[in-house]
């Protein structure tokens, strides 16, 4: 085999080398995508960056404390990642890491909106207590894993089965990712705020709990008075009226009624309008 021969077999195989390297990163993007490893993510990158401008400004201390933060780096993303590590292995053995990943539908925010909207109105009147959480850019999937999968298409009818009372499904949260269901029955973290209301129960609790450590929408319904309430970023919203319910959740859900508006009209905590 002449030298050109091995030349070329050489870049050939440099180039499949990177090829592979970037693949196999990218199925391990797929892997932690909607979960919290993403934001830790971002946590290990301000540090490579800090790392970056103390080695040129010369801020020695600095330099070294985020040098030793690196140094012990793999340790901690092994104990940080272990359950995204043992989704990829299991993935692995299952053959699917290197399978074909399916290009998510477009999500149609305002079928959502109208299913949770409807669905919650049912309920409101019946007193059935509900818990809605709706996942946005921090991903939820450690708390899907909690619940029951369903991975169902989104509908009033559905999410007003599975909070019935006495059936296996309605004591948990529902959480909902893109266009639909992902899981019943889901834990949600509790909030232990010392200034919640302590006529304020376990559902409550549940949703400004997840509202605090993600951004998520999270929709209650009350069993014992069917008031409507919701929270988003540690805040809570009680006593709904069904229109401003609706406009909350078109505000926070769908872009186009981010604009602006062209009234001075305001919604208090109450939901009704002040002029």
């Amino acid at each position: 085999m002449s030298l050109a021969n091995f030349s070329i077999w050489g870049s050939l195989a440099d180039i499949v080398d990177i090829l592979l390297v970037w693949y196999v990163i990218y199925k391990l993007i797929n892997i932690i995508k909607g979960t919290k490893a993403v934001q830790l993510l971002k946590g290990i990158f301000v540090i490579l960056l800090v790392k970056f401008i103390s080695d040129n400004m010369g801020f020695n201390t600095l330099s070294w404390i985020m040098e030793q933060a690196l140094t012990w780096g793999f340790l901690a993303i092994i104990i940080i990642f272990q359950p995204e590590l043992r989704r990829a292995l299991e993935q692995l053995g299952r053959g699917r890491f290197f399978s074909r990943s399916g290009t998510p539908e477009e999500e149609d925010q305002d079928k959502i909106i109208e299913a949770i909207v409807k669905a919650t109105d049912y309920m409101a009147k019946r007193r059935i207590g509900a818990l809605i959480s709706i996942e946005r850019e921090t991903g939820m999937s450690d708390y899907i894993e909690t619940g029951i999968e369903l991975n169902s298409k989104i509908s009033s009818e559905l999410l007003i089965n599975i909070f019935i009372p006495n059936t296996p499904l309605h004591d948990g949260a529902v959480i909902v990712q893109r266009n639909l269901v992902a899981a019943a029955a889901c834990y949600l973290p509790l909030s232990e705020s010392p200034f919640i209301s302590k006529e304020l129960g376990t559902r409550h609790r549940a949703a400004l709990g997840i509202s605090e450590v993600t951004d998520s929408i999270t929709v209650i319904v009350s069993e014992e008075t069917g008031n409507i309430s919701l929270t988003k970023n540690g805040e809570l919203h009680r006593d709904l009226t069904l229109e401003a319910f609706k406009m909350l959740l078109e505000n926070e859900l769908v872009s186009r009624f981010k604009l602006k508006p062209t009234s001075s009209a305001r919604w208090n905590w109450r939901g009704k309008r002040n002029g």
